[in-house]
Protein backbone atom coordinates (compact mmCIF):
# COMPACT_ATOMS: atom_id res chain seq x y z
CA UNK A 1 0.00 0.00 0.00
CA UNK A 2 1.36 3.42 -0.95
CA UNK A 3 1.97 5.84 1.89
CA UNK A 4 -0.09 9.01 2.04
CA UNK A 5 1.92 12.22 2.15
CA UNK A 6 1.73 14.81 4.94
CA UNK A 7 2.61 18.20 3.48
CA UNK A 8 3.07 21.42 5.46
CA UNK A 9 2.32 24.56 3.47
CA UNK A 10 4.16 27.85 3.78
CA UNK A 11 1.96 30.74 2.65
CA UNK A 12 4.45 33.58 2.29
CA UNK A 13 3.73 37.31 2.16
CA UNK A 14 6.46 39.98 2.23
CA UNK A 15 9.03 37.35 3.12
CA UNK A 16 7.14 35.96 6.13
CA UNK A 17 4.99 32.87 6.60
CA UNK A 18 1.39 33.86 7.29
CA UNK A 19 -1.90 32.09 7.89
CA UNK A 20 -5.44 33.40 7.76
CA UNK A 21 -9.08 32.39 7.59
CA UNK A 22 -10.86 32.11 4.22
CA UNK A 23 -7.77 33.68 2.58
CA UNK A 24 -7.97 36.87 4.73
CA UNK A 25 -7.11 38.03 8.29
CA UNK A 26 -3.50 36.95 7.88
CA UNK A 27 -1.26 36.61 10.93
CA UNK A 28 2.47 36.08 11.11
CA UNK A 29 3.83 32.56 11.62
CA UNK A 30 7.58 33.09 11.20
CA UNK A 31 10.55 32.97 8.86
CA UNK A 32 10.03 30.64 5.87
CA UNK A 33 13.59 29.31 5.78
CA UNK A 34 13.66 28.49 9.49
CA UNK A 35 10.23 26.87 9.36
CA UNK A 36 11.12 24.84 6.27
CA UNK A 37 14.23 23.55 8.02
CA UNK A 38 12.16 22.51 11.03
CA UNK A 39 9.68 20.56 8.90
CA UNK A 40 12.48 18.83 7.07
CA UNK A 41 14.02 17.75 10.36
CA UNK A 42 10.63 16.65 11.73
CA UNK A 43 10.01 14.23 8.85
CA UNK A 44 7.48 15.98 6.62
CA UNK A 45 7.06 14.14 3.32
CA UNK A 46 7.02 17.26 1.17
CA UNK A 47 6.79 21.03 1.49
CA UNK A 48 4.69 23.52 -0.44
CA UNK A 49 5.83 27.14 -0.64
CA UNK A 50 3.25 29.63 -1.96
CA UNK A 51 4.00 33.31 -2.50
CA UNK A 52 0.34 34.21 -1.97
CA UNK A 53 0.40 37.86 -3.11
CA UNK A 54 2.76 37.61 -6.10
CA UNK A 55 -0.01 37.31 -8.70
CA UNK A 56 -2.19 39.96 -7.05
CA UNK A 57 0.79 42.33 -6.86
CA UNK A 58 1.85 41.42 -10.42
CA UNK A 59 5.40 40.51 -9.48
CA UNK A 60 7.65 37.47 -9.69
CA UNK A 61 8.18 35.03 -6.87
CA UNK A 62 10.99 35.62 -4.36
CA UNK A 63 13.70 33.44 -5.90
CA UNK A 64 16.22 34.19 -3.17
CA UNK A 65 13.91 32.73 -0.52
CA UNK A 66 13.23 29.71 -2.73
CA UNK A 67 16.98 29.09 -3.08
CA UNK A 68 17.51 29.33 0.67
CA UNK A 69 14.68 26.91 1.41
CA UNK A 70 15.92 24.48 -1.25
CA UNK A 71 19.43 24.57 0.19
CA UNK A 72 18.31 23.57 3.68
CA UNK A 73 15.70 20.92 2.77
CA UNK A 74 16.11 17.40 1.47
CA UNK A 75 12.39 16.65 1.07
CA UNK A 76 10.54 17.34 -2.22
CA UNK A 77 9.70 21.02 -2.53
CA UNK A 78 6.85 22.58 -4.52
CA UNK A 79 6.75 26.32 -5.24
CA UNK A 80 3.93 28.50 -6.53
CA UNK A 81 2.79 32.10 -6.78
CA UNK A 82 3.66 34.68 -9.41
CA UNK A 83 4.17 32.20 -12.23
CA UNK A 84 3.20 33.73 -15.56
CA UNK A 85 5.41 32.14 -18.21
CA UNK A 86 7.48 29.04 -18.86
CA UNK A 87 10.52 31.22 -18.13
CA UNK A 88 9.20 31.70 -14.59
CA UNK A 89 8.78 27.94 -14.26
CA UNK A 90 12.33 27.38 -15.47
CA UNK A 91 13.70 29.92 -12.98
CA UNK A 92 11.95 28.16 -10.09
CA UNK A 93 13.22 24.73 -11.11
CA UNK A 94 16.73 26.15 -11.43
CA UNK A 95 16.38 27.76 -7.98
CA UNK A 96 15.76 24.34 -6.47
CA UNK A 97 12.06 23.59 -6.72
CA UNK A 98 11.23 19.98 -7.57
CA UNK A 99 7.71 20.90 -8.65
CA UNK A 100 5.91 24.11 -9.56
CA UNK A 101 2.35 24.89 -8.54
CA UNK A 102 0.50 26.93 -11.16
CA UNK A 103 -2.73 28.68 -10.19
CA UNK A 104 -3.68 32.03 -11.73
CA UNK A 105 -1.53 31.51 -14.83
CA UNK A 106 -3.23 28.21 -15.63
CA UNK A 107 -6.57 30.00 -15.84
CA UNK A 108 -5.25 32.95 -17.85
CA UNK A 109 -3.18 30.81 -20.23
CA UNK A 110 -3.88 27.07 -19.86
CA UNK A 111 -1.12 26.21 -22.33
CA UNK A 112 1.46 26.97 -19.64
CA UNK A 113 0.39 23.68 -18.07
CA UNK A 114 1.23 21.81 -21.27
CA UNK A 115 4.48 23.72 -21.73
CA UNK A 116 5.59 22.88 -18.19
CA UNK A 117 4.70 19.21 -18.55
CA UNK A 118 6.43 18.99 -21.93
CA UNK A 119 9.64 20.56 -20.62
CA UNK A 120 9.87 19.24 -17.06
CA UNK A 121 7.45 16.30 -16.99
CA UNK A 122 4.01 15.71 -15.51
CA UNK A 123 5.52 14.89 -12.12
CA UNK A 124 6.84 18.45 -11.85
CA UNK A 125 3.58 20.04 -13.01
CA UNK A 126 1.11 20.85 -10.24
CA UNK A 127 -2.05 22.93 -10.63
CA UNK A 128 -3.46 24.57 -7.52
CA UNK A 129 -7.23 25.04 -7.68
CA UNK A 130 -9.04 27.33 -5.24
CA UNK A 131 -12.80 26.62 -5.37
CA UNK A 132 -15.46 28.50 -3.44
CA UNK A 133 -19.16 27.77 -3.05
CA UNK A 134 -21.17 30.51 -4.79
CA UNK A 135 -24.90 31.00 -5.28
CA UNK A 136 -26.07 29.19 -8.43
CA UNK A 137 -28.43 31.96 -9.55
CA UNK A 138 -25.78 34.61 -9.05
CA UNK A 139 -23.24 32.47 -10.92
CA UNK A 140 -25.58 32.06 -13.89
CA UNK A 141 -26.44 35.76 -13.97
CA UNK A 142 -22.80 36.81 -13.71
CA UNK A 143 -21.35 34.36 -16.22
CA UNK A 144 -24.28 33.70 -18.53
CA UNK A 145 -23.63 29.98 -18.08
CA UNK A 146 -25.85 27.34 -16.54
CA UNK A 147 -23.92 25.32 -13.93
CA UNK A 148 -23.22 21.73 -14.94
CA UNK A 149 -23.00 20.49 -11.35
CA UNK A 150 -24.13 21.69 -7.93
CA UNK A 151 -23.03 20.91 -4.41
CA UNK A 152 -25.34 19.16 -1.96
CA UNK A 153 -26.46 22.58 -0.70
CA UNK A 154 -27.18 23.83 -4.22
CA UNK A 155 -24.03 25.88 -4.71
CA UNK A 156 -21.53 26.07 -7.56
CA UNK A 157 -17.90 25.23 -6.83
CA UNK A 158 -16.33 28.16 -8.69
CA UNK A 159 -12.58 28.46 -9.24
CA UNK A 160 -10.97 31.68 -7.96
CA UNK A 161 -7.57 33.19 -8.76
CA UNK A 162 -5.22 35.94 -7.54
CA UNK A 163 -5.09 34.54 -4.04
CA UNK A 164 -8.83 33.92 -4.01
CA UNK A 165 -9.70 37.47 -5.01
CA UNK A 166 -11.13 36.90 -8.49
CA UNK A 167 -13.95 34.56 -9.56
CA UNK A 168 -13.31 32.93 -12.92
CA UNK A 169 -16.62 31.46 -14.02
CA UNK A 170 -14.96 28.04 -14.14
CA UNK A 171 -16.43 25.06 -12.33
CA UNK A 172 -13.84 23.21 -10.27
CA UNK A 173 -14.41 19.63 -11.40
CA UNK A 174 -14.52 20.39 -15.11
CA UNK A 175 -11.52 22.67 -14.77
CA UNK A 176 -9.53 19.98 -12.97
CA UNK A 177 -10.24 17.56 -15.81
CA UNK A 178 -9.09 20.16 -18.34
CA UNK A 179 -5.73 20.88 -16.71
CA UNK A 180 -5.03 17.18 -16.23
CA UNK A 181 -5.69 16.66 -19.95
CA UNK A 182 -3.13 19.40 -20.63
CA UNK A 183 -0.47 17.67 -18.53
CA UNK A 184 -0.96 18.43 -14.85
CA UNK A 185 0.44 15.54 -12.83
CA UNK A 186 -1.09 16.59 -9.52
CA UNK A 187 -3.92 18.79 -8.23
CA UNK A 188 -3.71 20.76 -4.99
CA UNK A 189 -7.31 21.52 -4.12
CA UNK A 190 -7.73 24.33 -1.59
CA UNK A 191 -11.28 24.94 -0.41
CA UNK A 192 -11.71 28.67 0.18
CA UNK A 193 -14.73 27.99 2.37
CA UNK A 194 -12.79 25.69 4.69
CA UNK A 195 -9.45 27.52 4.62
CA UNK A 196 -8.22 28.33 8.13
CA UNK A 197 -11.56 27.44 9.74
CA UNK A 198 -10.10 24.19 11.15
CA UNK A 199 -13.37 22.27 11.08
CA UNK A 200 -12.18 19.74 8.50
CA UNK A 201 -11.48 19.49 4.79
CA UNK A 202 -14.29 19.96 2.29
CA UNK A 203 -15.02 16.30 1.68
CA UNK A 204 -17.58 16.95 -1.04
CA UNK A 205 -15.47 18.91 -3.50
CA UNK A 206 -12.35 16.86 -2.71
CA UNK A 207 -14.17 13.63 -3.43
CA UNK A 208 -15.72 15.02 -6.61
CA UNK A 209 -12.36 16.13 -8.04
CA UNK A 210 -10.54 12.97 -6.96
CA UNK A 211 -13.18 10.85 -8.69
CA UNK A 212 -12.96 12.91 -11.88
CA UNK A 213 -9.20 12.82 -12.49
CA UNK A 214 -6.56 10.10 -12.67
CA UNK A 215 -3.72 12.02 -10.97
CA UNK A 216 -3.01 12.53 -7.26
CA UNK A 217 -5.21 15.06 -5.47
CA UNK A 218 -3.84 16.89 -2.43
CA UNK A 219 -6.58 17.98 -0.03
CA UNK A 220 -6.05 21.49 1.34
CA UNK A 221 -7.97 23.90 3.53
CA UNK A 222 -9.69 23.29 6.86
CA UNK A 223 -7.46 20.90 8.78
CA UNK A 224 -7.77 21.33 12.53
CA UNK A 225 -6.52 17.98 13.82
CA UNK A 226 -5.13 14.63 12.59
CA UNK A 227 -8.62 13.11 12.51
CA UNK A 228 -9.53 15.51 9.73
CA UNK A 229 -6.66 14.06 7.70
CA UNK A 230 -7.89 10.55 8.37
CA UNK A 231 -11.40 11.55 7.27
CA UNK A 232 -10.40 13.09 3.95
CA UNK A 233 -7.97 10.33 3.04
CA UNK A 234 -10.39 7.51 3.85
CA UNK A 235 -13.55 9.09 2.47
CA UNK A 236 -12.62 10.98 -0.71
CA UNK A 237 -9.87 9.26 -2.65
CA UNK A 238 -7.38 12.07 -1.97
CA UNK A 239 -3.75 10.96 -2.10
CA UNK A 240 -2.20 13.48 0.28
CA UNK A 241 -3.07 16.18 2.80
CA UNK A 242 -1.76 19.69 3.14
CA UNK A 243 -1.94 21.64 6.39
CA UNK A 244 -0.57 24.85 7.84
CA UNK A 245 -2.02 26.20 11.09
CA UNK A 246 -1.86 23.00 13.12
CA UNK A 247 1.85 22.69 12.37
CA UNK A 248 2.93 26.35 12.32
CA UNK A 249 1.60 27.12 15.79
CA UNK A 250 2.74 23.88 17.41
CA UNK A 251 -0.67 22.31 17.95
CA UNK A 252 0.55 19.02 16.49
CA UNK A 253 3.93 17.77 15.37
CA UNK A 254 4.56 15.89 12.16
CA UNK A 255 5.57 12.79 14.15
CA UNK A 256 2.49 12.64 16.37
CA UNK A 257 0.22 13.36 13.42
CA UNK A 258 1.67 10.43 11.50
CA UNK A 259 1.49 8.20 14.56
CA UNK A 260 -2.20 9.02 14.98
CA UNK A 261 -2.92 8.31 11.33
CA UNK A 262 -1.04 5.02 11.45
CA UNK A 263 -3.05 3.95 14.51
CA UNK A 264 -6.25 4.74 12.59
CA UNK A 265 -5.39 2.62 9.59
CA UNK A 266 -3.93 5.23 7.25
CA UNK A 267 -0.66 4.25 5.57
CA UNK A 268 2.03 6.89 6.22
CA UNK A 269 5.81 7.01 6.37
CA UNK A 270 6.44 7.07 10.11
CA UNK A 271 9.11 9.32 11.57
CA UNK A 272 11.97 7.30 13.04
Amino acid sequence: MLSHRIIPCLDVKAGRVVKGVNFVELRDAGDPVAIARQYDEQGADELVFLDITASHEDRGIMLDVVRQVAECCFMPFTVGGGIRTIADVTALIQAGAEKVSINTAAVLDPMIVKQTADRFGRCATVVNIDPKRVDAADYEKRTGKRPTALSADGKVFEVHTHGGRKPTGLEAVAYAQRVVALGAGEIVLTSMDADGVKTGYDLEITGAVAAAVDVPVVASGGCGCPQHMVDVLTQTGADAVLAASIFHYGEYSIAETKQYMDEHGVAVRLVE
